[in-house]
């Protein structure tokens, strides 16, 4: 399906009234997921429904602002993004409406929810390592990457991207706040350069022996385990990845995660489209298309890279407890000179 073109005016940040758009049978969509894989799951959700979808993408942040600025008269139905900080941030900023729906309780465990988003697809934090420098048994927790037998071999993203605020947010809930510090400050001790990049970046740094180990989301990684390209094999061939914290409380895990818009104009659609996104067609599109596990349990999953990484124990920390330590662990990382 391809993006229903809007009027230039929209790509500005003022306020846009309900009016620019036709009120039956549409979804208003404001979405921060940018992967082409997403218009068949959009498309066939106007297959089923006739509801046409006109979708803004943006960042997060340029998203949530310009749902600010458009208050009342904001055309948006749902806001759909990757992360649960994210997710609790916006719900923060009270511009989600509650959605009372058997099919998404039915549908979507509990710790995949919260009171006013749901998530529908999960993607976990691996500790990734080059087999020549690091042993696999020397890294089986995100505790152990800051152990001093890692000085000068951990490679990272930012401090302040949400991936790891969420990872940080999730050490708190499990090890409290003391011992979360003392884990940022030696984990950038053992920083083998200031972070920088992306996931991919940092798994082809320890392929390239930049650095040892790195902790990156499984998509990314499933990414380059189904690619034909001879130089993402080549990476790949030099890494290992581990499950971390099997034998504690489990891997941590990253969520795709949408919710209803309070003031959104279009809300039977709104409903609709969230439940859909619940469905066995939709969450075989976000394993399938692109690499994430659903939460639905009971849809099978066809994907020779998520078949490869195997079956793990994930974290079972509700999604929405992380946003009362996602400020904390910022200032965490902020002291500890993660950055």
């Amino acid at each position: 399906m391809k993006k229903t073109l809007l009027a230039a005016a929209l790509l500005g940040f003022g306020t846009v009234t309900v009016q620019a758009f036709a009120a039956d049978n549409e979804l208003n969509l404001y979405s921060a997921r940018h992967y082409q894989t997403d218009e068949a799951l959009y498309s066939n959700f106007t297959k089923q429904t006739g509801i046409k979808i006109n979708r803004i993408e943006a960042k997060e942040d340029e998203l949530l602002e310009r749902i600010r600025n458009e208050g009342a008269n904001s055309p948006a139905d749902v806001f759909i993004t990757v992360d649960a900080s994210r997710l609790a941030k916006a719900d923060e900023l009270g511009i989600f409406a509650p959605v009372k729906s058997r099919i998404l309780e039915e549908r979507i465990p509990a710790h995949l929810r919260a009171n006013n988003w749901y998530a529908y697809s999960t993607r976990a934090r691996v500790i990734v390592y080059n087999k020549e420098s690091v042993k696999a048994e020397d890294v089986q927790t995100y505790e152990s990457l800051a152990g001093p037998a890692l000085k000068g071999k951990v490679c990272s993203r930012s401090g302040s991207h949400p991936y790891n605020i969420s990872l940080g947010a999730a050490l708190i809930k499990h090890n409290g706040a003391e011992a979360t510090e003392t884990w940022a400050k030696n984990l950038v001790a053992n920083f083998a350069r200031a972070p920088k990049g992306g996931d991919t970046d940092q798994i082809k740094a320890v392929a390239a022996g930049e650095c040892g180990v790195t902790i990156a989301n499984t998509y990314y990684l499933a990414r380059l385990m189904n690619s034909d390209k001879a130089e993402d094999k080549a990476v790949m061939a030099k890494v290992g990845t581990v499950w971390p914290n099997q034998k504690s409380w489990g891997t941590h895990i990253n969520v795709s995660g949408a919710g209803m818009l309070k003031n959104a104009p279009n809300k039977g659609a709104a409903v609709k489209f969230l439940e859909y996104l619940a469905s066995d067609e939709a969450q075989a599109y976000f394993a399938n298309g692109n690499n994430e596990w659903p939460v639905v349990g009971s849809v099978k999953v066809s994907n020779p890279a998520l078949d490869t990484l195997g079956k793990f124990k994930a974290d079972a920390l509700p999604v929405g407890e992380l946003a009362s330590t996602a400020a904390e662990a910022q200032k965490i990382y902020d002291r500890a000179g993660f950055r």
